[in-house]
């Protein structure tokens, strides 16, 4: 990485590119809809990692009461392996203190090895399987737990 890595949280203006890395990053990608109601909801908190000029990933969470939601996390492929994710990820766990989150819950696919070892380095364990969750190819999602710690960043 030869540009300093900003994170930051995400406005209207960065959709064009998370779109980007959206349909890059998933087989069945969210609308930009989607993340324009997530950018108008105050229980929503949507981060963006920037280098330079270039986004190269985002990560989307929202909380209700004590629970907190890793919605998604991307990083666009020719950025991966270089910590993104792991600071986007930092990111929202400090943000789920600050927000006095006590537990936050993710879905992955099962096959998503890299994600699993990033979620679990970060603390979350599998609590449940999701059958069928994800099409396109069709596969299953373990859903993962964190609970919440006031130190929780490794």
């Amino acid at each position: 990485m030869t540009s300093p890595l900003i994170i930051r949280p995400m406005h209207s203006v960065d959709l064009r590119d998370v779109m980007r890395i959206e349909r890059l990053s998933y087989t069945m990608p969210w609308s930009e809809a989607t993340f324009q109601g997530l950018l108008r909801r105050s229980d929503a908190d949507m981060f963006v990692a920037q280098a330079g000029p270039e986004l190269v990933g985002y990560a989307a969470f929202w909380a209700v009461i004590d629970q907190g939601e890793l919605g998604n996390l991307a990083v666009t492929p020719d950025w991966r392996h270089k910590k993104i994710a792991s600071g986007l990820l930092a990111r929202v766990v400090e943000r789920a203190v600050e927000r006095e989150v006590r537990e936050m819950f993710l879905e992955v696919r099962i096959s998503n090895t890299v994600a699993r070892g990033l979620y679990t380095k970060y603390g979350f364990r599998e609590v449940g399987r999701r059958k069928n969750y994800y099409l396109e190819p069709l596969e299953d999602a373990l859903v993962m737990q964190k609970t919440i710690e006031t130190d929780v960043v490794p």
